[in-house]
């Protein structure tokens, strides 16, 4: 058995935490869209055809801004299409994926839905294929109130109010060689000021996402990042990052430790951006946008998934289906404690994707939706993550992995919501074999109590969620902890991701 202490204090903080943290993706990818959100046909659906077990599942889950259309599907998407008369909208090839766009989903229906599931418009616009002028028309049509022809087109087509889109993604991965459109930095760094420096003029109040690198093994990276902020710094807000992490040849020991890969992306992205701030003598701080994050087995996806031939282009195929385990389900929620670590300059995240796609809820055509194993962490961090994040004080034994070196068997991070008097933790124990013991000197808090002790955990860390066995896997609340003398005892089953809940009594 391995042990580790713990020590919080409310008067040690990392930064508030920006609701837009627990954010997620839909892209236009396999059946994210159709047959995930949106199925006419099934026995759930609403009269717009939007599955309501799905619209249940996506507020249990507690998503807070939706990051829309693309992802890679962005790049090549002509907004025109996906607006006005269903009937009148043109089919279109979706260069990114291999399949075919219907557009019977558009700025309009997806905005109904987000209504319906309570969560703010993330809206990324064509920085690959179009431009400048594209982008603009976007942002009038989205938001200006009437009197412009674009402005009232979306009134004829049935939103008499603006959409009111406030965050903006300029682009997407467009660092990567696989992205239609792909440019340099120097070019996209000089495209991306344009766009901006447009919409501002037209709507000042917007919040602007500049591209960062698509991953922090890109051979640009850091590079990227200095020469596109080089270019943005005084227009946009936001530098996005994005990471995915997958088991790889057996090294479950390296896999677990992924939380440490993303906490250094994060320090070199915020490195870069305030060198840029100091070189240029700026007042201003650029933030995070995690506007894309999750485990993807994209091995599996490139050696099975992936659609070729110039005659197969499918309609909503099934494409990166991944089918999460428990080991899966404790990396992501260690990945939730590196976005909460951060706190103070990750201000957004965005959990790719929502449905069916890399997600946490799964749907079958005609049949049940269930909860994968990452749905549960993301759940009840979006729930109880609130306030502030804490600066905690961490000793924990260690232990050697091939990829990352010497890490943590333990991880952590705390919340406190001084209005409420909740305090909230949240760790992971990374050990195949063993224990973790755990002591938290809450003394600082003052008197409190556990309200709930949530862990995810399983004798088999392969074991997963599946149609034939949609509960398989679920959180155990019966965690044996105690609260005495200021300090909590827990212990942590191995490979195991646990939430704490303290309340001042």
């Amino acid at each position: 058995m391995s042990t580790a202490s713990l020590t919080l204090d409310p008067h040690f903080t990392v930064g508030a935490i920006n609701r837009r943290l627990f954010g997620s993706f839909v892209e236009h990818l396999g059946r994210c869209v159709y047959d995930g959100i949106y199925e006419p046909g099934h026995a759930s659906a609403d009269a717009e055809g939007f599955r309501e077990d799905v619209i249940d599942l996506v507020k249990e889950l507690g998503v807070s801004a939706i990051r829309y259309p693309g992802g890679n599907f962005v790049s090549g998407f002509r907004w025109e299409d996906s607006v006005g008369p269903r009937a009148a909208r043109p089919t279109r090839l979706d260069l990114a994926w291999h399949s075919t766009e219907t557009n019977q989903i558009g700025l309009h229906e997806f905005s109904s839905w987000l209504e319906k599931v309570g969560s703010e418009l993330m809206l990324a616009v064509n920085l690959g294929t179009r431009g400048v002028a594209e982008a603009l028309d976007l942002l009038e049509y989205a938001n200006l109130g009437n009197g412009t022809d674009l402005a009232e087109r979306r009134i004829a087509n049935g939103k008499r109010d603006a959409f009111g889109v406030k965050m903006w993604c300029l682009g997407n991965e467009m660092d990567g060689p696989w992205q239609l459109g792909h440019r340099s930095a120097d070019d996209y760094g000089k495209i991306a000021s344009r766009a901006a420096k447009g919409m501002r003029q037209l709507d000042p109040s917007v919040e602007l996402v500049v591209c960062g690198s698509s991953s922090a093994q890109m051979p640009t990276f850091g590079e990227w990042e200095r020469v596109v902020l080089g270019h943005t710094y005084d227009d946009v807000d936001y530098i996005s990052c994005h990471a995915y992490y997958e088991e790889k040849n057996g090294d479950l020991d390296s896999f677990l430790a992924s939380g440490v890969n993303m906490d250094r992306f994060i320090e070199s992205v915020v490195a870069t951006a305030d060198h840029v701030k100091a070189v240029r003598g700026s007042d201003k701080t650029i933030n995070i946008s995690f506007d894309e994050w999750n485990v993807w087995y994209i091995d599996r996806f490139e050696g099975v998934d992936k659609i070729t031939g110039i005659d197969n282009w499918p309609v909503a195929p099934r494409l990166l289906e991944d089918s999460y385990t428990v080991a899966d389900a404790v990396v992501f929620g260690s990945l939730l404690i590196s976005l909460l670590k951060h706190a103070d300059r990750v201000t957004s995240a965005s959990l790719a994707q929502l449905v069916n796609v890399i997600a946490p809820i799964m749907t079958e055509p005609n049949g049940p939706a269930w909860r994968q194993t990452t749905f549960f962490p993301f759940a009840v961090t979006s729930r109880l993550a609130t306030g502030v994040a804490l600066e905690v004080k961490l000793e924990a034994e260690h232990y050697d992995t091939e990829v990352y070196g010497t890490v943590p068997l333990v991880d952590a991070v705390a919340t406190h919501d001084a209005a409420t008097g909740g305090t909230s933790v949240f760790l992971v124990n990374r050990s195949q074999m063993e224990d973790a013991t755990i002591t938290i000197d809450v003394a600082a808090l003052g008197p409190v109590g556990i309200v709930e002790v949530q862990t995810l955990s399983d004798t088999d860390v392969y074991a997963a969620n599946t149609l034939e066995a949609r509960d398989r896997v679920g959180l155990a609340t019966n965690a044996p902890a105690l609260c005495a003398n200021g300090v909590v005892t827990l212990t942590l089953p191995p490979v195991s991701w646990t939430a704490l809940e303290l309340r001042a009594e």
